[in-house]
């Protein structure tokens, strides 16, 4: 029987006490977590924790990304599961997450976008986010890639690549519908933030394009 070598690499990583229990705090928080909160979770000094996350980050474990600026200063880096972490190693990844949104439509006779609403109500994204990046943040947390580009309406958060490509390719209309509904339920915990629509593409080429208006306190640029 063959292992997969990123398989070894992730066991490794995960082999310490320390560098265990960082994982397991970050995969558990849901949200992005900084170097000073592992450091007063695990009882160890900054460096060291930089150093456990290092590992964790080049075994494709955790990723790495800077926080939204809050204050004077430079923005500290902030950590979370990467998408190809998925449930190997007990996080909860996209096609899991997926798994349960149809489970539920099914269990209750609910569409799929109001499945998809609920899911997105009950995300959290980088605290400081601005109104555009509440979703880009979660969309890329799932796995999406995604950009933002202006538009005539506003902004246009475009998906560089489905996670769910093989699942969508079956039944796109599904897929897509928890989808948009999930990026409507984020749009209500950001003020002024209104989802025009979801505009489709065939998923092995990805590029979907949710459009985006932002009213209020930032116009669209602002947002980008």
């Amino acid at each position: 029987m063959t292992i997969d070598r990123s398989l070894q690499e992730q066991a490794r990583a995960l082999g310490d006490p320390s560098r265990h229990r960082i994982f397991r705090y970050v995969a558990d928080a849901g949200r992005p977590v900084g170097v000073a909160e592992l450091a007063a979770e695990v009882a160890l000094n900054q460096n060291a924790v930089r150093q456990h996350l290092a590992k964790l980050v080049a075994a494709g474990l955790l990723g790495e990304a800077v926080a939204p600026p809050s204050g004077p200063g430079r923005p500290p880096l902030v950590y979370e599961p990467t998408p190809t972490a998925d449930s190997r190693w007990g996080v909860v990844g996209p096609y899991e997450r997926l798994s349960r949104m149809l489970a539920t439509a099914l269990r209750t006779g609910r569409s799929p976008r109001e499945v998809g609403l609920d899911e997105g109500r009950s995300r959290t994204a980088t605290d400081g986010s601005d109104a555009v990046a509440v979703v880009a943040d979660v969309m890329a947390r799932d796995g999406f890639d995604p950009v933002l580009e202006p538009s005539p309406e506003g902004v246009d958060v475009v998906l560089r690549r489905c996670p769910f490509e093989s699942t969508a390719a079956i039944d796109p209309a599904t897929v897509c519908a928890l989808h948009l509904g999930m990026a409507e339920g984020l749009a209500e915990h950001v003020d002024g933030l209104e989802v025009l629509s979801l505009e489709t593409r065939a998923p092995h080429t990805s590029e979907c394009r949710l459009r985006l208006r932002v009213h209020g306190r930032r116009d669209t640029e602002d947002a980008l």
